[in-house]
């Protein structure tokens, strides 16, 4: 990996900490199934959740009782394009 992209990486990856820091959960696990484009973010141990509602942009919020345990982005990839095409005013 190149200098320049480390150097990106890290700026993307420390601009997520406030958000995450932010959520107050003890852990954090994040999964990505690069084959299915999809990521997985578990708050807490992952847990079986009990319901789930999905948002109309392709995200699944997933429930234990009350509680938000994890969320689910389906095309991942796509959502990241989306939104960095935002970021850069396209």
């Amino acid at each position: 990996m190149a200098k320049t992209e480390i150097n990106e990486t890290l700026s993307e990856i420390l601009s997520i900490v406030p958000h995450i820091l932010r959520l107050s959960e003890d852990r954090i696990l994040i999964d990505y199934d690069r084959e299915a484009d999809v990521l997985y973010i578990s708050f807490k141990k992952p847990q079986e959740a009990t319901d789930s509602e999905m948002l109309d942009n392709g995200v699944l919020l997933r429930y234990r009782e009350d509680e938000l345990v994890g969320i689910t982005i389906l095309e991942a990839s796509r959502m990241f394009a989306e939104h960095a095409e935002i970021q850069n005013g396209r």
